[in-house]
């Protein structure tokens, strides 16, 4: 018969324990020297994770070991101490799919998504990667010699990884997709973070079948691994069905892929791993993760049921992982790894400015807004940026109010148009539209021709130049325009700014990416190991169930 029998006296450390069962079949045996009661000395068991975790009760108290060892119950003898709950030891690597650490050779479930720009910086992936730990590059917005020498500074520091790229959707700019996937081809990067795609397009696909061949034992190899950043079932759809047919054809008929791997392509998936981006900063369609996780494992399974992939794609998380709290439950519920963003970017690693960084840390969770993006303007795209200690959410929204309103920028009131000049660019028009020009004439004559004879599309391009410069303002630290730094940044900033409240970690020149990801881990098997003692009975007071990062050397 279950029973519930709360310890009647309560101990002078708050723990209690309501009894689930009063079937003991084990009985803990070991020094009671070793059994921790104060308070300063329960919580250093708890944390002791590569330790199991004994509750004992002794003389009607109840404490915590991580010594001794279990018997089976000898009902003839009463035990000094009696044993209400025991968990095994805890390890980091539990924690999500084990395929994730063997296929990218990491050390745990977690990882660090790209910032455009180079905001996740050679630094930054370098530093994660001599640690074991997968950045991706922030390629985002790059122009090719750039990302160029990014892919050798990386694969100098990191000749067997782990490392990896971003390869982001540019449909205004497919010549730069292009480009950077033959730069990945060309040295060999063998992952990308596939991040902002609406569509698959031809280059994706060609960098994903390029890779193909078979082993000695007549067994599928990819060799360029796809890690897809989704937020909508529709394209997580063709990321995990294999590649189109007519794209496949296409790439044969132009003796970019063989016959081989074209027959290949059929048979795997477009990514191995799907991540699914919840409300993030950047490029988000905010979603809920809670509604949207669940909805993409089931449509993973039920594409896995009818493809039968040799190897199952999986699937993580990212938006809103800035805490340990959220980590696990983003591992509760069945992700396979997590992705942290935002909270990277205020790290010393990150490419961002000094600034920048400083305002991150003052961020609170709704110190954010959506905002026009620069690289899909005309097509009423927004992404999640700061708006604290910003004005730029604000005035780009202006921008395209304006685009939308008017046909051309000589049929915007003169009013307006000063405003413009004086506020938002500091320049004439006439001067943007110069720098504009100058910059197409070497980098994209053809639109430049059109936007010549296109009235609308020249005044795109000039907002644009106000939405592109922002963002590398806020990299660059450009003196005077701090007020018109677009930051990219997601609510999970404020939420970890909350946590690290009080610790070393709430100033940014103490916030290291590899430090924050191992607290982020070692805080969700903490917590992982708490809410177990409690599913078991035990009643923990906040004090002991709380991971709050300390500056030490604790192995991970």
């Amino acid at each position: 018969m279950t029973t519930f029998n709360t310890v009647l006296n309560k101990p002078d450390n708050g723990i209690t324990y309501s009894n689930i069962s009063n079937h003991q079949i084990q009985t803990w045996k070991g020094s009671t020297n070793c059994v921790a009661f104060e308070n300063n000395t329960i919580k250093e068991k708890l944390l002791t994770l590569n330790q199991p975790c004994h509750i004992v009760k002794i003389d009607r108290k109840i404490g915590i070991t991580n010594d001794g060892y279990l018997t089976p119950t000898n009902n003839l003898n009463s035990p000094e101490a009696e044993l209400l709950i025991s968990l095994p030891p805890v390890a980091l690597q539990q924690f999500g799919d084990s395929n994730f650490l063997k296929f990218h050779n990491v050390k745990y479930a977690y990882m660090t998504g790209a910032m455009a720009g180079g905001i996740a910086s050679e630094e930054m992936i370098i530093a994660l990667g001599k640690n074991q730990i997968l950045g991706s590059f922030g390629a985002g917005g790059l122009p090719p010699e750039r990302l160029e020498t990014a892919i050798k500074n990386i694969q100098a520091a990191l000749p067997n990884g782990p490392y990896c790229f971003n390869l982001i959707h540019s449909p205004n700019e497919p010549a730069i997709e292009k480009k950077a996937v033959e730069l990945y081809l060309k040295y060999d990067v063998t992952t990308v973070e596939a991040s902002a795609f609406l569509d698959l397009t031809p280059n994706i696909v060609y960098y994903r079948i390029a890779g193909l061949s078979l082993n000695s034992n007549q067994q599928i190899e990819i060799k360029n691994k796809v890690i897809a950043k989704i937020s909508r079932r529709e394209v997580a759809t063709k990321f995990m069905q294999p590649p189109p047919e007519r794209m496949v054809k296409e790439l044969l008929e132009q003796g970019l892929i063989s016959q081989l791997q074209a027959n290949l392509a059929s048979k795997i998936p477009m990514a191995d791993d799907i991540t699914v981006e919840a409300d993030s900063g950047g490029h988000t369609d905010n979603r809920p993760l809670v509604c949207l996780l669940p909805s993409i494992i089931s449509l993973r399974d039920e594409i896995q049921a009818k493809y039968n992939y040799e190897k199952t794609i999986r699937v993580g998380v990212a938006g809103g992982i800035s805490t340990p709290e959220s980590a696990l439950a983003a591992f509760m519920m069945g992700a396979a790894y997590v992705v942290t963003g935002s909270i990277n970017q205020s790290c010393i690693e990150s490419g961002a400015c000094t600034h920048t960084k400083k305002i991150l840390a003052q961020a609170e969770m709704a110190d954010v807004m959506m905002a026009p993006a620069a690289d899909m303007f005309e097509m009423g795209v927004k992404l999640q940026v700061l708006k604290r200690g910003t004005m730029f959410p604000m005035r780009a929204q202006k921008l395209y109010e304006l685009y939308r309103t008017y046909d051309s920028i000589d049929a915007i009131p003169q009013a307006e148009r000063d405003k413009l000049e004086k506020q938002i660019f500091r320049k004439t028009i006439a001067e943007v539209w110069e720098g504009t020009a100058a910059y197409l004439s070497h980098k994209s004559p053809e639109k430049l021709g059109k936007a010549v004879n296109n009235p609308k599309l020249k005044m795109a391009l000039i907002f644009r130049w106000y939405l592109g410069l922002s963002s590398r303002w806020s990299s660059s630290g450009e003196k005077g325009r701090e007020v018109d730094y677009q930051i990219w940044c997601g609510p999970a900033m404020g939420s970890f700014n909350d946590w690290v409240r009080g610790s070393y970690l709430a100033t940014p020149e103490n916030r290291h990416v590899v430090d924050i990801a191992n607290h982020i881990m070692l805080g969700t098997a903490f917590l992982y190991r708490i809410q177990s003692l409690k599913f078991q009975g035990l009643q923990i007071p906040s004090f002991y169930s709380q991971y709050q990062p300390v500056n030490s050397t604790l192995e991970v």
